[in-house]
């Protein structure tokens, strides 16, 4: 199983019959392949390998032209990806970029409007400028996969020791290296197996994500009272 960038590297030359002496998969060649498909790889859905943490201060958010705290997303962070933002240890809540702008307007009025809400539009965030927090803010959220160290042979990808992930990035070089030989037949099938392995690897980890529990619930979620079900788990014959 290939773990690392060498590995991989190994593993694409051994399916290719070929060594970097060719002209074709020169050492350079083969790592920008491998890292343009470890992104690719690490792009195509909402991995728990690329999922982050970081922490800034409270004193680092600016205030805008619209009198909003504005902070900045983590460099290598997908835009719209921050999930939870803590302030001073507590809960701020993400509404939509319309709703929050609504909310504060319709609420300019009353003094000192100190809401813990927050929204993000582009590569910003921005926080209810009266919010009663201070202090650390912590966001966690998704990023993209950095550049591979490429002149480090032992360099690990995000899917590392994850089987299907790293073969996926092999035959997405594959399909790279068929591309160069004119063999589009041969660059489609390595593409699709690639797609395939991620695919598969997505429905496992969804599958275990089924146990998680909360404690939660909203305000005006309609239980049943009989089945125990949320009206939402319901089947509604016309909900297709």
């Amino acid at each position: 199983m290939a773990n690392t960038l060498g590995e991989i590297k190994d593993e694409v030359l051994v399916e290719l019959g070929a060594s970097t002496t060719l002209a074709y998969y020169t050492d350079t060649i083969l790592k920008n392949w491998i890292d343009k498909a470890h992104k690719w790889a690490g792009g195509k859905h909402k991995w728990p390998f690329t999922e982050g943490r970081v922490s800034t201060t409270f004193a680092s958010l600016v205030t805008d032209e619209d009198s909003m705290l504005r902070g900045e997303y983590p460099e290598g962070w997908k835009s719209d990806s921050i999930r939870q933002l803590r302030i001073q240890g507590k809960t701020v809540q993400k509404l939509n970029y319309r709703d929050f702008y609504g909310y504060l307007e319709e609420n300019a009025d009353v003094s000192g409007e100190q809401s813990r809400i927050f929204t993000d539009f582009g590569r910003s965030y921005f926080v209810n400028p009266n919010i009663d927090l201070s202090g650390t803010v912590s966001v966690w959220g998704q990023f993209t996969p950095l550049d591979l160290d490429g002149t480090n042979p032992n360099a690990t990808t995000v899917f590392s020791p994850t089987e299907e992930g790293n073969e996926a990035i092999v035959e997405k070089v594959l399909s790279y290296a068929m591309i160069r030989e004119k063999k589009i037949p041969e660059a489609r099938d390595h593409n699709d197996s690639a797609v395939e392995l991620l695919e598969g690897l997505w429905e496992s980890i969804r599958g275990e994500q089924f146990g998680y529990h909360t404690k939660r619930r909203g305000m005006w979620e309609r239980i049943n009272i009989i089945t125990g079900l949320d009206s939402d788990d319901q089947i509604n014959e016309d909900r297709f």
